[in-house]
This record gives C-alpha cells, structure tokens and sequence, in this order.
C-alpha cells in the first residue's frame, strides 16, 4: 500500500510566497542564490536542446514533469526552458540553473550535469500537490555539483526476484535525486539471476529453488532471471539518466545455486539443491583452474552487458571450511605457499582484479577480501562498520561506504506493528530516517591525504524478507532521500530540520509515481503510558503521541473517527477511559496529512491482548527478526517478532489481578538460516514428548508452570494453531515466559498473539 496521500483540495502557493522561501529540493544544492521576479510555465512550455545530451536531458524533463505536476512540456517547438552545452563548467555532473522573467536555462559540460540540472527543474515545476495547473518559478542561479563521485544503492534480486519493471521504476527515483549507481546483487546461494549464454545451467537449475518447508509438502520452485537482452535495455535506459549499473557476481562464497548448476566448480564433488536458507552456506567456488576458467567465462560475458567502470566480486561470508577438508585445495595452498585459507581468497581475487584490469576494469568487494591481504588491484565496499574502509583507503585503495545497520536498508524503520519484515535486532537495528540522514562518508582514522579515495556511500536493499516491489519500494524510499542527500550536497548545507520539511513534496512526488514510499518517518506512535495493568485497574488510559521527524501538527480524534486538519490538536498525553479508540496523523502547514492516519484500541480486551510486535524476548535473547509466515508470503501480515536462536518469547507485565486465562496464537515457521559456525549457538529445550511442546510459566522464564501443550506433528497439521490455559491468580503484573522445546532439526515454533482473558 502506498503510504502517502495528496489531497486534491490543495492550493497552488502564490507567488509572492514562492518567491520568499528558497526551494524545497532533495538534495539540497551546494549554491542557491535567489533574485527579483520569477517565470511562470504552464502546460505546453517549450524546451530547446542544444544538442544529443541535451535532448535526452529534455525528454527526461518531460517525462518528470508529466508525472509529478501533470503539464505536458514540448521538445518540438521553441519555448522558455534551454538545455545548453557549456565546456567552462568544471565536472562531468556539475551544472548550472538559471532562472529569470527570461527563461529557465541549464548549463552543463557533461551530460550527467545536463541530466542533474533537468531533475533540478523538475522538482522546482512539482512544489506542491496542485496537479495540472502553472508553476511560478522564483529567480535564481542554482550553482551545483556533488560531494561523492559514488552514491548508491544495491538492490538483490537473488534472494527474491526483483522484476525488470521494478528496476525501471527505482532507476527513475534514482535519477530524479541524483543517485547514480545502482548495484545488483545477481548471484548468490538462492539465486543465479543473469543469463550466461556459454553455461545455461546457471540460470535453466541455478535461477530456481524449492521454498521451505514448516512441515507441510514443500510448494512449486520460485525464482526467475534477467536476459542479457534486458539487462543491456536497462543499462541503456540507466546510461540517459547518468546512472551506472553495478554487477555483482558473489566469490567464493554464496555459490551454492552456481555450484548445483554445474558441481564440478566446486570443492568436494557434491550437487546440492538451490540454496533457501537465508544467511551463510557452506558451499565455496574451488580455486582449481576449471574452476578459474569457468569465472572469468562468466566475467567475459558479464563485461559484455555492463560497461561499468567496476565489477564487484562479492568476497563476503565465505566460511572456508569445504576449502579446510580438501586435499586439492590444500595442495594448491602448499604449492602457492600461502599459509590459511584467507590467503587462499586473498589470491583468487588477485587473479581475477588482473583478469579485469587486462579488459580495462577494476575489481570491488566486501570487505572481507582485506583478510589475509589485500589484493593491490582491489577496491573495498566496507559493510562491517567503517574499519576496512580506514585500513583500504590507508593503504591506497579506493573505498565506498556502506556500513551494516546505518545503510542496511532491509532493518525496519520503526517498530510500529504495520512495519513489513525485515531485521529488528531488538531495536538495535532498527534505521530511520533520521538514523540514515545523520550518517556521514567520512570515517575517522582515516589519513587526510586519503580522503581522495574515499568515493562515496551506498545503501543495500537485502532481500531476504522483501517479497513484492511494494516491499522493495517501502524499505528503500525515502531514505534514499536522505542518502542523496548526504553524498550529493556539502557538509554544511546538511540540515535534518530543513530536508524534513523539503521531503514534503518528495513524498507527494512518490506517490504521484506510485512508489510505496514508507511513511514511518512521519506517522503518529501512539504509546501507551505506564502498565497496562495500571491502566485496566484504574480504568484509565494514559496515551502518549509522536512522530520520529517531529514535523507537522498531529491532530486527533476519539471516536474512531479519521482525523483532519480540523480535529483536536495533540498538545500533551492523552488521559481516556478504556473502550475509546484513539486515531492520528500529523498534518503540515498546507493542511495535506502526512501519513496515513494510525489506530490504537482501548477496551479492556485490546490492553489484554499482546500480538508479535508487543512481545519481548526472553533474558540473554533478542528477537532480532520480523519475519513472515512462509519464506515467499506477499503480504506485510502477519509478521512474527523471532529469535532463531532462542524459541522462547515473554509478555511482559501480565496483570495476574486481573487475568485468569489465555489463548495464546502459535505459528510454526521454516527453520531455514544457514548460521555457519554459529550453528551451536542455538538453544535447545529437552523435550518430553514426540514433537516437543509449548511451556508457559508465569513469573518469568524461571518461574513456575502455568500449563504446557504437545505439540502436533509438522506434517499432518496446519502451521498456525492457538491453545488455551488458565493462569495462577498474583498480585500485580508479572511476566509471562512461552519455551517451545521442538528440535532444532525441525521447524521452529513462534507466538503471534496472546490475548487474556479477565477472571470472572
């Protein structure tokens, strides 16, 4: 669902007012410098081109235009906008914008300035929600340039399909915010994604696997890939908008859906099935020379669809323990005389960052391939903090920022229960707006005469848990906003207050285009204050509201009603009797809401009642997951809170004056994590019966039985069940522990909801 509404009853702003107010533009320029007067375009406005560039540039100004203000602009006759070549700006995507009672003329060297400076003017022609009618442009010279050669975002279509028209459509959002790599991500344990003519396999075994199963007759194979035919068209479509798309094909490690094309690449001889266990695998490129000769085939034709200056590696997460149990490759090791198998990776980059640099390419990894040396024709995309990228750029490498959870595009934006599925980590890993907003590409340690090497920043859309472009587009928009932003515009031109109020217009402009931007950055929390057995023994409810930007005004309502720019405005914590239902949005200056409005229900049985997202992990544990029921589900609902090490969740602070009895709401999940050498980590419950049980205890996890349930058999019954008990009677709020004792060799089992019931 898109998460942003325009209200069609919005006003033009005059323009007297929009020529006071400098623009509100994501990203923000380095240079605004506003004078007298303005230019007013309507539908029809002409557009000149001074050249091929500059035409492109034109055309994609009249694609933007159309989409986000609704005027039809011209490049077939003369008029007041003019795209102009000009060899004395400095930059291949600087650019200059000009804007008098004259006309509105972009100047640039490169066509990537030309391209910058039309998304410029398209926002500056979008500034509000009047769909349709003229723009008054105010006066100005924008002067602009960006920060970082390299700002990015990598999208993974091998863990989920992403589909061609998707990638089209994030290309466009790129481009309108001066994003200009996008990094796919084609290869991996679940997924082989790109066709390679010289080794079908790949994609005819290889782009398919079986889902997970929680018990039940495992469903049909997902799965899909890119042609060369399309992926060339998409980087054709990228090239107009000054875009660069960045191939990965992951090495050694994440190889299992390449080595169950063709096993003979592998370690130890064996086939196995296309990866669906999400996480780490053991499977591992050999480094033998068939092996070698297969990658840089693959490399050949992989250079023939990406012009790219660079071809990422992958490098990450490759435990080397099939490498450890090899004969061969130890005497391979022996004969290099390399010591550890690190530097066994270490010397297969190598090889293959010279096979690139022979054709003219440079190779890129995680930042794993600094261990056991680094590769001198390497550079490093640094994922585990910003430590690789100090130790790279020291020794001379160039490097891109890209740290786990600041850029992890896959972590949760807010703990709100309508968030989709993603990495929790106990809150730990939850990224908003703000989070992402404040980070900044300049790690310290790093030498100030290496601060050249540092190229920019890129954020990563994972996908292990999003399904549907709607997800896709939920956890990557709009913090790409923020991401624009912090690469593009000048350190001190960086103001959380001021692009809060500037992504007004963006959300509206994603919604005209009908990305499913997330709106958790603006919505209403709606908290309640206190326990909620204090709350049910008082009989009032106490109820605190907020939002994470803090921008607009946030009005209410009490009677289930939606709220508008005419109701009550929130000014301090609510104090209601149970059974109202409380509803909210923020509304800006213009009286257009800013998210969808939120819902929190105050009967007595809503404050009894906990669902995934209320529950709280057991001592020592972290619910550091919000997954879905099965591996491919397309909805956001319903989601479950887990922890895959740990089947054990809490409610905290059950009133047990209050509650005699329970139906707690039981999922049984795939176990479907490849954790590697964490495997021992897991904890284990000792079982008493066939399929182990559900152990509820009262006074916490050490406290005593309140009941337990067998389990049933994962392959005769239903993955969702409920069980009903009843409760010992105490004296105030205590918590309530739920232990699973299933085997860790079969699916694991997770509460959805635990509703209370009153004592009569």
């Amino acid at each position: 669902m898109i998460r942003f509404r325009t209200l069609a009853l919005a006003v033009l702003l005059s323009s007297t007012a929009a020529l006071a107010e400098t623009p509100k533009l994501v990203p923000m320029p380095a240079s605004i410098a506003l004078a007298k007067g303005g230019l007013r375009i309507a539908e029809g406005a002409g557009i000149t081109a001074a050249d091929r560039g500059a035409g492109i540039a034109a055309r994609l100004l009249v694609q933007r235009v159309k989409i986000d203000r609704g005027i039809a602009l011209r490049t077939d006759a003369p008029g007041p906008i003019h795209i102009v070549r000009d060899a004395s700006i400095a930059g291949d995507e600087a650019y200059v914008l000009t804007i008098d009672a004259r006309g509105a003329t972009i100047t640039a060297s490169g066509d990537a300035g030309l391209v910058h400076g039309a998304m410029t003017l398209a926002q500056l022609l979008s500034p509000d929600a009047a769909i349709g009618k003229p723009v008054m442009l105010p006066a100005l010279v924008i002067h602009d340039a960006p920060r970082f050669k390299w700002r990015g975002v990598m999208v993974d279509p091998a863990r989920h399909f992403v589909p061609v028209p998707t990638l089209y459509g994030i290309i466009d959002q790129l481009a309108a915010q001066k994003l200009n790599v996008l990094h796919l991500h084609l290869t991996d344990d679940q997924g082989w994604r790109v066709e390679i003519k010289r080794y079908p396999d790949l994609t005819r075994i290889g782009a398919w696997r079986t889902p997970p199963s929680s018990g039940q007759t495992p469903t049909a194979k997902v799965g899909g890939f890119y042609t060369q035919d399309e992926l060339k068209a998409l980087v054709a479509y990228a090239r107009d908008r000054a875009i660069t798309i960045l191939p990965e094909i992951d090495m050694p490690g994440h190889a299992q859906a390449a080595v169950a094309s063709y096993p003979e690449i592998g370690v130890l001889g064996d086939r196995p099935e296309v990866g669906h266990d999400w996480g780490v695998n053991p499977w591992l490129f050999s480094p033998d020379d068939h092996s070698m000769a297969f990658i840089r085939n693959v490399l050949d034709e992989l250079m023939a669809i990406f012009p790219s200056e660079f071809i990422h590696v992958g490098g990450d997460e490759a435990v080397k323990d099939q490498w450890e149990r090899s004969p061969a490759v130890q005497a391979k090791m022996k004969a290099l005389g390399l010591k550890t198998e690190m530097e066994m990776q270490s010397w297969m980059i190598d090889q293959l960052g010279e096979y690139l640099a022979q054709h003219g390419r440079r190779l890129i990894g995680w930042d794993e391939i600094l261990e056991g040396g680094l590769p001198a024709s390497a550079s490093v995309m640094s994922w585990r903090g910003e430590k690789g990228a100090v130790i790279a750029a020291n020794a001379g490498h160039d490097v891109v920022l890209s740290p786990a959870p600041t850029l992890y595009l896959d972590s949760l934006q807010s703990d709100h229960a309508d968030e989709p599925p993603g990495r929790l980590s106990g809150g730990k890993s939850i990224v908003t707006l703000a989070d992402l907003y404040k980070y900044d590409p300049a790690p310290v340690g790093l030498a100030p005469d290496k601060a050249r090497h540092v190229l920019g920043a890129q954020a990563n859309g994972w996908s292990e848990y999003l399904v549907t472009p709607e997800q896709v587009q939920h956890a990557l928009f709009p913090r790409l906003s923020a991401l624009a932003e912090l690469t593009w515009s000048p350190k001190d031109k960086r103001d959380f207050a001021s692009f809060v109020t500037r992504m007004a217009p963006q959300m509206g402009r994603y919604a005209r285009a009908g990305i499913a931007a997330a709106d958790s950055a603006f919505a209403v929390d709606i908290r309640l204050q206190g326990t909620r057995g204090d709350a049910l023994r008082t009989g009032k409810v106490a109820a605190a509201l907020s939002t994470q930007t803090g921008f607009g005004t946030i009005r209410y309502t009490l009677d289930g009603k939606t709220p508008t720019a005419r109701s009550r405005a929130y000014a301090a914590p609510l104090s209601v009797a149970p059974g109202v239902v409380i509803r909210a949005a923020a509304f800006a200056a213009d009286r257009r809401p800013t998210a969808l409005p939120r819902r929190f229900e105050t009967s007595r049985a809503m404050l009894l009642r906990r669902s995934a997202s209320d529950l709280a992990a057991c001592p020592k544990g972290d619910l550091g997951l919000r997954v879905p029921l099965t591996a491919d589900a397309t909805g956001n609902a319903p989601v479950y809170n887990v922890n895959i090490f740990d089947t054990c969740t809490m409610y905290p602070a059950a009133p047990l004056d209050v509650a005699g009895g329970f139906t707690v709401d039981v999922a049984r999940l795939a176990r479907h994590y490849g954790l590697a050498h964490d495997t021992t980590k897991q904890r284990q419950y000792y079982k008493v019966t066939e399929h182990g049980e559900l152990i509820v205890r009262s006074g916490g996890c050490d406290g005593p039985v309140a009941a337990t349930f067998p389990l049933p058999d994962p392959a005769t019954s239903p993955n969702r069940m409920s069980f009903k008990g009843a409760l010992p009677k105490g004296t105030g709020d205590a918590d309530l522990c739920m232990q699973f004792t299933a085997s860790i060799a079969e699916p694991f089992y997770t509460v959805e909801a635990m509703q209370l019931s009153e004592r009569d």
